[in-house]
């Protein structure tokens, strides 16, 4: 019996014995030492509902101290039941829908072009980062020494502001980029240009990129 179910043998034993001193009756969970429960199944419930459907009243988030004076628990039980749910109410996700009509028809290509590239092809994932702060500090930077650590001063000098454009090679990690002053349609193209001079030749070149910020793709180098 103790095989078949998985058990040791003194668990058998013990539960024959109450099966034949009390027959079915015998089976039954006897009460357990320590204290009652003090929540019910239908307070946990509650907050929980609360939880997810509740607005938070004169706040932005939901917190573990407001819910627990609207549910009339303590603040570490609401703690307790959220982590027990998986619930996070501090926390907050965006999105956005897609409205173009072969959207699907292009994931598919994208991750068929990372996943599985052609022979004789370089997949490179194009993007841009604009207005990024060129700042310098107001002072030389004072080296570590033992028991000392580096030092730098509090201010920065602004330097103006630059773009990077950078693609990077899917299969291999390596980067190309390029920095410009200014964010328009023209340093697109000569990122481009310089990324035609950085291919190997004889390499079809597949660029994954959305339509930058601020500035058209020139057509096909979008997918």
């Amino acid at each position: 019996m103790a095989v078949a179910t998985g058990v040791t043998t003194e668990t058998v034993s013990q539960w024959r014995g109450r099966f034949l001193k009390g027959r079915s009756d015998g089976l039954g969970d006897a009460p357990r030492p320590g204290r009652e429960r003090t929540v019910t199944d239908e307070q946990v419930a509650e907050s929980v509902r609360m939880t997810l459907e509740a607005e938070p009243r004169n706040a932005t988030h939901r917190s573990t101290r407001s819910m627990a004076q609207r549910v009339g628990l303590s603040q570490s039980t609401v703690s307790r039941v959220w982590r027990a749910f998986g619930l996070q109410p501090h926390r907050a996700e965006s999105f956005k829908p897609f409205t173009d009509p072969f959207f699907v028809d292009k994931v598919h290509d994208v991750v068929g072009l990372c996943l599985d590239p052609p022979e004789q092809a370089l997949v490179l994932r194009v993007d841009e980062k604009s207005q990024i702060q060129a700042l310098d500090r107001s002072q030389p930077v004072l080296p570590m020494m033992p028991g000392v650590p580096e030092r730098t001063s509090h201010d920065y000098v602004r330097a103006g502001a630059t773009t990077l454009f950078a693609a990077l090679d899917a299969a291999t990690g390596k980067v190309i980029g390029s920095l410009h002053r200014r964010h328009r349609t023209a340093e697109f193209k000569k990122f481009l240009a310089e990324l035609d001079r950085e291919v190997p030749a004889g390499l079809d070149v597949h660029p994954i990129c959305d339509n930058c910020e601020d500035q058209a793709v020139p057509q096909g180098a979008g997918a």
